[in-house]
């Protein structure tokens, strides 16, 4: 099974640290790293961390993409590239001691619709067996009927479509109808228009996705770990207690997680636990760091579903 990462709109993860953050008064920061990252490339990171073999499909702006690229090179990240006019955005994460991360994300390129025909024709024609992640915001001036059109024609073509997106609604998920979806609580509360409170809300709200033609709903609940409803049924996993350094690009790594356990071919349940140790563990990294290897081993022997 092949595994493809799809990301439109990257950006550089600038993280810093300041010890008492005053918003509305000027504050003074260290920067602490600043990596090559979006929602598709923290995704093949966190698979390169794994050791399961992944391609990413990535449109970089010409004003900064050889940094871009030499950042993904360090991260041994195979990838294909287009490229377009303008500039990689960035996102500033802001961590301050004992106080949750602020985060501010700029705007960056705009990219014309013909770049998906371009990725089509890069892409193999065959896709049966292939699992295609579609994550992150769609960049500035791309038409979303254009996009679904564009996952369209990979399912078509056979591909395993995996959607994590806020730029798409309930009505784009159902008439997609991707193999597997990731809203956080949040997100999941916009879809089904029910607050979820527990992770039974979550479940039934899980549930009620996949009844809508969602082959695989997991829904991420932060320190209470993940839900998943699928042809196997109903899974909860509770997150194992871990000191949580940083929560960027956990959602991300659980992704990773899910397909991880995929390929080795194991059942939904495993899946699930899989999901939930990758998340966990990249919260034990700083920025948006995937997850090392030696915390997956010892995280996966504490997880139980």
């Amino acid at each position: 099974m092949k595994i493809i990462t799809l990301t439109l709109n990257p950006a550089f993860d600038v993280h810093c640290s300041i010890q008492d953050f005053k918003p509305y008064s000027e504050n003074l920061a260290k920067i602490t790293s600043v990596n090559a990252g979006g929602k598709g490339i923290n995704i093949s990171r966190a698979l390169n961390a794994g050791g399961t073999d992944n391609h990413a499909f990535i449109v970089l702006g010409e004003e900064n993409a050889t940094e871009f690229k030499k950042e993904l090179a360090a991260d041994n990240i195979k990838f294909t590239e287009i490229t377009v006019k303008g500039k990689i955005r960035q996102n500033i994460t802001v961590h301050t001691t004992g106080k949750k991360e602020t985060r501010i994300s700029f705007e960056g390129f705009k990219c014309e619709d013909k770049v998906l025909d371009e990725f089509l024709k890069d892409l193999p024609a065959d896709l049966s067996n292939t699992v295609v992640t579609f994550t992150g915001r769609t960049p500035i001036g791309m038409n979303i009927d254009k996009i679904k059109s564009f996952l369209v024609n990979l399912k078509k073509r056979g591909a395993r479509l995996v959607i994590d997106s806020r730029s798409f609604g309930i009505s784009d998920l159902t008439e997609l109808c991707p193999w597997l979806i990731k809203p956080n609580e949040e997100e999941i509360s916009i879809y089904t228009d029910v607050k979820i409170t527990d992770t039974e809300s979550a479940l039934t709200a899980a549930e009620r996705l996949y009844r809508s033609g969602i082959e695989n709903v997991m829904i991420s609940l932060g320190a209470n770990g993940a839900v998943l409803y699928c042809d196997e049924g109903g899974f909860v996993c509770p997150a194992p207690k871990t000191e949580v350094i940083s929560t960027i690009g956990a959602g991300d790594s659980s992704i990773a997680g899910f397909l991880t356990a995929f390929k080795l071919g194991l059942s939904k349940k495993e899946m699930l636990k899989y999901a939930v140790c990758y998340g966990s563990a990249a919260c034990l990294t700083e920025g948006s760091n995937p997850p090392r290897s030696e915390d997956i081993d010892l995280l996966i022997k504490k997880i139980t579903v």
